[in-house]
């Protein structure tokens, strides 16, 4: 278990693990592989099951399940057009944590906690956490401007105060975290623990590929850009890949090749293209999007499964916090999450030390 008590937090109580870190849902990512292997570890680990299928989604859950006993996520998309099914999948398979990119309906939110699910979902403004909580979920991940893919303008350092401040569930913050000091200051704002996305990525349990963790590994803090052009709503991405010719398409010629890459998708996918245009109206009226960023929104899945799940990374789109400046390393998930608890403990002790006998971290 770990030293301190102050990294025994909410968090690790409702999930039921050892250690205040989560590895967040990210598509074509976080496979049950790596999921399996946060939990092994101490952390909360999340199968990213908005891109998989049904069946794909059955299959990684019973991957996990016979590779660990741990308590994991199952991070699904609210407007998935047989999100029930899968809800109940959750349930019948006693899956610990039901993670959402957006809020899901009151129903499954209740049907979930009903079942005995920690519902959780990740915000990126007060207002979205104060709806949520007042609706019952049980925690919430706070992802700042500083996230890779999906994110909004307010830096974490703004952002979780804010949110600890309006609710009094367990917050998880999210953006710009890889490391111990991290930790502690996200503690120190009122935040039960971290969650992190590139930081896993960047690990030898993770899929993508070695030669673009490489191009990662290249980057400073600065090569990362927020676009719209993927799917319309801002994401941060790295200055890589295809985002500069994505940036300089326009008109016709854009919509042209986000139509090509959809139907791609769809047959890689077998998704029923009455569940995307379904899917496409549910976005269209929930997130007030046109129909053009609709479009673009079924383009994004195969400008990332190129990337990251088939490692062409002059081709595909790669999702990205700032954070990839300050990795330098693809350790092991377990070699990872050891550091990061070693790091905090060795900071909350040079924190409790005397005064004039603190030394440097």
């Amino acid at each position: 278990m770990t030293g301190s008590p102050v990294l025994r937090t909410r968090a690790t109580e409702l999930f039921g693990v050892e250690h205040p870190i989560v590895q967040t849902g990210m598509g074509y990512v976080s496979d049950a592989r790596l999921t399996a292997a946060t939990a092994r570890a101490g952390g909360l680990g999340i199968i990213a099951g908005g891109m998989l299928s049904y069946e794909e989604l059955a299959a990684a859950i019973d991957y996990v399940q016979d590779h660990t006993d741990k308590n994991f996520g199952v991070n699904i998309r609210a407007n998935q057009e047989d999100v029930d099914k899968r809800v109940d999948l959750l349930i019948s398979a006693g899956v610990k944590v039901a993670s959402f990119a957006l809020a899901p309906k009151r129903e499954l939110i209740d049907k979930l906690k009903d079942a005995g699910l920690v519902v959780m979902p990740s915000i990126g403004a007060r207002r979205h956490a104060e709806k949520v909580a007042a609706w019952g979920v049980d925690a919430v991940i706070v992802q700042g401007g500083e996230g890779g893919g999906h994110t909004g303008a307010v830096p974490t350092s703004l952002l979780l105060p804010q949110v600890v401040d309006a609710v009094d569930i367990p917050v998880i913050a999210a953006g710009g975290y890889f490391d111990g000091r991290g930790l502690v200051s996200a503690l120190a704002y009122g935040a039960e623990g971290i969650a992190m996305g590139t930081r896993f990525m960047m690990t030898t349990d993770s899929p993508v590929a070695q030669a673009v963790k490489d191009v990662y590994l290249s980057k400073t803090v600065n090569d990362t850009v927020v676009t719209l052009e993927i799917d319309g709503v801002p994401q941060r991405v790295l200055r890589a890949g295809t985002i500069d010719k994505l940036e300089n398409t326009h008109g016709l010629q854009r919509m042209v090749r986000a139509a090509r890459n959809a139907i791609a998708f769809q047959r890689i996918s077998r998704t029923p293209w009455s569940h995307m245009i379904r899917e496409g109206l549910a976005m269209r009226k929930d997130e007030g999007l046109k129909w053009s960023q609709v479009i673009m929104a079924a383009n994004a899945p195969m400008l990332y499964r190129s990337a990251l799940l088939e490692g062409n990374a002059d081709l595909g789109v790669m999702a990205t916090g700032q954070v990839v400046g300050l990795i330098d390393d693809v350790p092991s998930v377990a070699e990872l999450i050891d550091r990061i608890v070693a790091e905090a403990e060795t900071v909350l002790a040079r924190l409790n030390a005397p005064m004039g006998t603190r030394t440097q971290a």
